[in-house]
């Protein structure tokens, strides 16, 4: 990097809110303190509306973007099960995810920021057209123009791009990447990094030089604004704090992607019982 060059910029997401009821995945208060943007379930592949709030209002807390992670509906496989949704019924489902997400936000005094698939969705869209252009056209019914997160020259990215979306790319430093810049997928042999310090590493790699090694050693370009922690992952929050230390170190400056908008009023929460209630009768 030469001394007129800009320093390197980089976002670290995680997803969050993947709990249901008593189960909890993610250490949701822990990873808020390491990211930048919140990849925040939305109730179809994981979360629940308590769920959401929490998360929700820690973010605003913390000066954390919120962003809608969409999905399949598909709780009992985490979103992770291919499925054939009709693009219309499609659309209405990102859209209705991105409505419960964003009452949520506005409570706690923030808004969704960006809208990201989740799993086998994120996957369908790198190369199904028609499935891409579904989500897109859920987005847009949501309204605004919410930054569209996905891998870089994807299907998805197309169809946002020719929608007037805004588009980031996003880099995995825990997942394998084929030739082709693509992930590979989670049923092959050595498709998730469990190495900190090779997860490390990558991660220097891709922010500062935007290279990664494939899966068949070759040296791959990789254009991301944004690297994603996965949240489920054990011992996250602890590789989380890591990867950002060496970033910093390393002289990578982090922040999210999209701007976090100024809380409208003081964010509130709502407790989970309210003695002295009275139900009228209906």
């Amino acid at each position: 990097m030469s001394e007129s060059a800009p320093p390197p910029l980089i976002d670290l997401n995680a997803d969050l809110g993947e709990g249901f009821g008593r189960w909890q995945l993610t250490d949701d208060d822990a990873l808020l303190s390491v990211v930048t943007s919140a990849n925040v379930a939305c109730g179809f592949h994981a979360g629940d509306p308590s769920t959401m709030r929490r998360v929700c209002e820690l973010a605003a807390e913390r000066g954390v973007v919120i962003g809608a992670q969409v999905s399949y509906r598909d709780l009992a496989g985490f979103g992770r099960r291919a499925m054939e949704v009709p693009p219309d019924e499609l659309a209405d489902e990102i859209t209705y995810q991105i409505g419960a997400l964003e009452v949520f936000a506005r409570g706690a005094g923030a808004r969704v920021g960006y809208v990201k698939p989740h799993g086998a969705l994120y996957n369908r869209c790198v190369h199904d057209e028609e499935q891409a252009a579904a989500v897109i056209a859920g987005i847009r019914a949501a309204g605004g123009a919410l930054p569209v997160l996905g891998l870089p020259g994807s299907r998805l990215h197309q169809a946002a791009a020719a929608a007037g979306l805004p588009v980031v790319g996003e880099a995995f430093a825990d997942r394998a990447y084929t030739a082709e810049g693509t992930l590979v997928p989670r049923r092959e042999p050595g498709a998730v990094i469990h190495d900190p310090d090779e997860v490390v590493k990558r991660a220097l790699g891709m922010a500062r030089d935007h290279t990664v090694t494939a899966i068949d050693g070759r040296r791959i370009p990789i254009t991301a604004r944004s690297l994603c922690l996965h949240g489920d992952t054990p011992g996250a929050a602890g590789l989380g704090r890591r990867v950002r230390a060496e970033l910093t170190a390393a002289g990578v400056h982090l922040r999210s992607f999209a701007t976090a908008p100024a809380p409208r009023h003081a964010p509130h929460s709502v407790p989970d019982s309210v003695p002295g209630t009275v139900r009228s009768a209906g």
